[in-house]
Parts: structure tokens; C-alpha cells; sequence
């Protein structure tokens, strides 16, 4: 009962927010969409990015928005999770410390690649996040009592940092790892919210001082996206672990697929 009385909070305080700010009704759709699919299972910029480009928002203002939209929805989930004592501050600080510096990285290095360079980098780490899915046997439903013990925070760090400088799948890269660290899917989606919160933070850093946001959009897409992951983590212990199995796979199949498109492979 409790969860479903914050979920709505959240619900009201948006649409609150989205009156009085006379904000698009379609982007907040694409955030609230984007962000249940991301936070179930990653890939929430197979929709945000492209759809935000339809609407004729550039391509650099949507990298930005999508940034903003992501840390604040993430942020939105911590405070969730914190209040109902399914995460411990200590034991997320290290990560959303790591994962900025790692969003810092990643956003001042995106601005000195090419997009093409990005989009072939993230096809390959695509790929091989699609075998090591459909090889992982790692899957669990008992809880790790070790999860406070970190013995290393490297492949957290360059995940933060691809999610800082481009994004598409790093939610998706994220679960995985948290799943190879024998941590539960739900435990590892969760941790997960902690890690984009400190990428899109430090992301967000970078993309500011470009010039390159614009605030009703980034409203906007903020608000949808906090009522998406509320609703994503609601539902979040009722999907069972095939289920799990099955989604993680399609979204990173789907992701190769735009990533080919965009390279005009396919």
C-alpha cells in the first residue's frame, strides 16, 4: 500500500508540474514509455532518442534532454528505494561517486568523436552483451548477502562512462554485470538506478555547459520519465524471472538493430 501511495505521489506532483508549465503532453508519453521499458530492462533510448528526433528536437538537444530526463528519473527511484530499506546509502555511494566521474568522462569524450565511431563502439559492446546474455547462467532468485563488498568498481566506471558520452544500452550493460555479480534481477535493476543517476549526473555536467539544453524539453521528458520508473519499480518484483530472461535479450536485439540502421548497414 505504501508503494502504490508514493507511486502517486509522483503521478500527481508530474501532472502538476505538466499544468502549470503548459509542457508537450508527447514528450512526457515518450519518457514515461521510455523509462518503464528502461528500467525494467534497459534500452529506454531505442525510444527516447529516436522519437524526440521525429518531434524535431536536434539531435544534440536530445542527448542532453535524455541525460536530465534519465538522472532525475533515476534520482526519483533511489528515494523509492531508500524509503522502502530495499537500498542502503552506504552501499550506493561508491557507485553513483564512480559513475560520475565515469558520465564526466564519457561526455567530454563524445564531444571529440564522431557519431558514426560511437554507434560501430556500441554495436560491438551490443553484440557481445547479447552473447554473454544468452550464455549467462547466472540468474538468481536468492539474495546476495555480499552486495556491500565491492571489489572492484572498473567495469561500473566504463559503463557510466559509455552511458555518459551516448547511452543506448548502458542500463542494459549495467543489469548484466549486477547479474554476473550474483546479485538478484530485481536487486540488480535496482542497482542499477543508482549507477545512471551518478552517469547522467556527471553527463549532464558536460552537456550543460554546451549550451545544448533547453528546459521545457527537459521537464518535460523529466517528468514522464519519473512517473515511468516509479511504475516500472511497482511492478518490478511481480515479473518473474523468465520473463527477465526473455525481455533483456529482445531489447539488446533491438538495440543492435538501430545501431545498424544508423551505421545505414541495414
Amino acid at each position: 500500500m505504501k508503494k502504490i501511495l508514493l507511486v502517486s505521489f509522483f503521478v500527481i506532483l508530474s501532472l502538476l508540474g505538466l499544468y502549470y508549465a503548459k509542457i508537450s503532453l508527447t514528450l512526457v508519453c515518450i519518457g514515461i514509455i521510455a523509462a518503464f521499458i528502461g528500467t525494467l530492462a534497459g534500452g529506454g533510448g531505442l525510444i527516447t532518442l529516436p522519437a524526440m528526433m521525429l518531434v524535431g528536437i536536434p539531435i544534440q538537444t536530445s542527448i542532453a534532454t535524455n541525460k536530465f530526463s534519465t538522472g532525475i528519473s533515476a534520482l526519483s527511484s533511489i528515494f523509492y528505494l531508500l524509503y522502502h530499506k530495499e537500498l542502503h546509502l552506504k552501499a550506493i555511494l561508491n557507485y553513483i561517486a564512480i559513475a560520475g566521474i565515469g558520465g564526466v568522462g564519457g561526455a567530454l569524450l563524445a564531444v571529440s568523436l564522431s557519431e558514426q565511431t560511437m554507434n560501430f563502439t556500441a554495436c560491438i559492446l551490443l553484440i557481445f552483451a547479447l552473447v554473454v546474455t544468452l550464455k549467462n547462467k547466472a540468474w538468481t532468485d536468492t539474495v546476495n548477502h555480499t552486495e556491500h563488498t565491492m571489489s572492484s568498481l572498473w567495469q561500473p566506471f566504463f559503463i557510466a562512462m559509455y552511458d555518459g558520452g551516448f547511452g543506448p544500452g548502458s542500463s542494459t550493460f549495467s543489469i548484466l554485470y549486477y547479474l554476473r555479480c550474483q546479485h538478484t534481477y530485481i536487486k540488480a535493476v535496482q542497482l542499477t538506478r543508482a549507477l545512471l543517476f551518478g552517469s547522467c549526473t556527471g553527463a549532464f555536467i558536460v552537456f550543460y555547459q554546451t549550451g545544448f539544453i533547453q528546459w521545457h524539453y527537459a521537464i518535460a521528458m523529466a517528468l514522464g520519465s519519473i512517473i515511468g520508473s516509479q511504475l516500472g519499480l511497482l511492478v518490478l518484483p511481480r515479473i518473474p524471472i523468465k520473463v527477465a530472461k526473455l525481455l533483456l535479450p529482445v531489447i539488446i536485439s533491438l538495440l543492435i538493430i538501430q545501431m545498424l540502421w544508423k551505421m545505414k548497414i541495414i
